[in-house]
């Protein structure tokens, strides 16, 4: 073993005392000798210079030696002539000074002595920060929140009322654990919040940390891989080693699946960065003492691609579904979002919520705030009801962009196409109603667009009702084929979408006509995100001819039913097409006057 020095002060010491004689060595070899501007001009008479530099203040030179020995330099201030023709007449010792401040001078000395070791101070410290951080990676990169921080409850959380209630739980543990334990009962040690983008998991989370009052550890999982092996697993260790300190206490970890992904999925060899900081959650879980009062939430909107060894009993046994609000928790949420602005009495929130199925509350929140822009921008002292309608045009459709110019043709066969989706959506059974047809450009490619809003929040679907979605998809190709004869390029996303809903027909709904009761998409979509599947199905290649067969029989079916409907409502499609072109925009009830008095 390598025998250790410590560095001793003597050293120093030793070292300065080197430099000062050196120091002094070096300055005896140029020495120059200061002698009296009286004793200068006595060398001048005596005839002892033989050379001068004059300047200003000095006068510098060389004296003559005997024996031709080395001349010795000498210097000395210059003193007005006519002083020194008085001073010397008295036979008087004179010469002379420059007044010197001596704090100046200290200071000469001090403030670039202080300055140099500042700066060395200075990056010595930043040095061994960037060391220490280099080599504390793994440290915990964990939020740290207390209840003032947070400032927020349960009162904050709206449209979640079965996940609120479920939590409910978490919050009395935190706050009376002893109530458990004297029954033998324990908390589940992790309990995972599983739903769509945007419904509000991560307010959950923080409002169980607000309600119990106990210190509320956040990171993201992504926080935890490393690009250096061994990292993320202590980053891991050290989080939990700090909530046992603070207990208790809620960790919670956002984004689950970018740490938890099943393990040996896409990836060569056991030994990645990732995988070991995953089986360190396992073991952290599997080793903390419940009791402690540390409970782990996590948050995913991808939980079909965890590892399993996080779902089983111990770890994450509890999965709570924060699913998308219906009406009734839309309408609550509105609520808490209204209280933040100035809105118009009476207020229509129910109408409101029904004109937003799907939306969840990062939707209804992006939605309040854009009708109170509107509102600003049309310099009116509360929101009202037509902010809030234009706010979710703006949000489905896009921005109005009025100054696009689109030549008259183009223009009309727009307000043909919008108004074979409304008449073929309102002769249709089972179709959602419509509310508003606009030519007004909106959003990227956009040229107009057919708004239907549906009664009421629907979790299951006919065949019919499917049907009607695809024939309503249809209805503007075949209002163009019918008025000009010609179809144009404006219905690629409709037939994208109808195509996509007959394959769900045929391949996961089994509702071909020739298929039976056969589930096709081996490859399931993701749970709660708009992902497509990868890899292909597993069927023969006469299945999926049958299939394709029967997804063009469906939409080629559907299409001659549009084009049926809309040729009986040809006078109405018409009158109703002069209308939208002259004024932009109609609505639902025009059209039913116009099909009344056709009839």
């Amino acid at each position: 073993m390598e025998k250790q020095h410590k560095v001793s002060i003597w050293y120093v010491v030793m070292g300065v005392w080197v430099v000062l004689l050196l120091q002094q060595y070096i300055a005896s070899m140029f020495a120059v000798e200061v002698i009296p501007y009286s004793r200068f001009l006595e060398l001048i008479h005596e005839n002892k210079v033989s050379e001068v530099a004059v300047s200003v203040n000095q006068i510098q030179g060389k004296l003559k030696t005997d024996n031709g020995g080395k001349e010795k330099k000498f210097r000395t201030i210059r003193v007005d002539a006519d002083m020194s023709q008085l001073l010397k007449s008295s036979d008087a010792v004179f010469k002379g000074e420059i007044q010197s401040n001596f704090m100046a001078t200290v200071m000469s000395w001090i403030v670039p002595t202080a300055l140099f070791f500042g700066v060395w101070f200075y990056l010595m410290r930043y040095m061994g920060k960037q060391q220490a951080g280099f080599m504390r990676l793994g440290g915990n990169k964990a939020k740290i929140y207390v209840q003032d921080e947070l400032n927020i409850s349960f009162n904050d959380v709206a449209g979640v009322d079965e996940a609120r209630q479920e939590l409910v739980e978490v919050v009395d543990f935190l706050k009376s654990p002893g109530k458990f334990s004297e029954l033998g009962g324990k908390l589940p040690k992790g309990v995972m919040l599983v739903g769509p983008p945007g419904t509000g998991k991560t307010l959950l989370a923080k409002a169980v940390a607000g309600e119990s009052g106990v210190p509320f550890f956040f990171i993201s999982g992504a926080e935890f891989v490393e690009m250096f092996v061994g990292l993320g697993a202590a980053r891991v260790r050290e989080l939990f080693d700090q909530a046992k300190l603070k207990a208790p206490c809620i960790i919670f970890i956002d984004e689950l699946d970018a740490l938890g992904k099943a393990r040996g999925a896409g990836f060569v060899g056991g030994n990645d960065e990732r995988e070991q900081t995953l089986n360190q959650l396992l073991v952290e879980m599997d080793g903390f003492d419940s009791t402690l009062g540390v409970i782990l939430l996590a948050a995913t909107n991808r939980p079909e691609i965890l590892d399993p060894a996080l779902l089983r009993p111990g770890r994450f046994d509890r999965q709570i579904l924060v699913d998308r609000p219906d009406k009734k928790g839309r309408e609550d949420i509105l609520n808490v979002h209204l209280k933040k602005i100035k809105v118009e009495e009476p207020l229509d929130v129910a109408a409101i919520a029904a004109m937003t199925p799907g939306m969840v509350g990062a939707d209804l929140a992006n939605l309040v705030n854009e009708a109170t822009l509107l509102a600003v921008r049309k310099s009116k002292n509360a929101v009202g009801l037509p902010e809030f309608q234009e706010a979710v045009e703006r949000v489905i459709a896009g921005l109005e962009k009025k100054n696009r110019l689109i030549n008259p043709k183009e223009r009309r066969i727009v307000a043909f196409h919008e108004l074979g989706h409304a008449l073929v959506a309102m002769n249709v059974p089972g179709a959602d109603p419509v509310q508003k047809i606009s030519i007004i450009p909106r959003g990227i490619g956009a040229l107009g667009y057919t708004l239907q809003v549906p009664t009421e929040d629907r979790f299951l679907m006919s065949r019919s009702e499917l049907l009607a979605k695809i024939v309503t998809l249809l209805g503007g190709r075949a209002a163009e084929q019918i008025i000009f004869n010609e179809v144009s390029t404006g219905a690629m996303n409709d037939l994208a979408r109808a195509t996509d809903i007959a394959q769900s027909m045929v391949k996961e709904y089994g509702m071909g006509e020739t298929l039976g009761n056969v589930y096709y998409a081996r490859k399931r979509k993701a749970q709660f995100l708009d992902i497509m599947p990868d890899g292909a199905a597993e069927y023969s290649e006469q299945t999926a001819q049958k299939i394709d067969e029967e997804v063009k029989k469906i939409i080629s079916q559907q299409y001659d039913r549009a084009l049926d409907i809309l040729s009986k409502q040809h006078k109405t499609l018409e009158q109703a097409a002069e209308i939208l072109l002259k004024n932009e925009k109609m609505d639902a009830a025009q059209i039913e006057e116009l099909m009344k008095t056709a009839s």
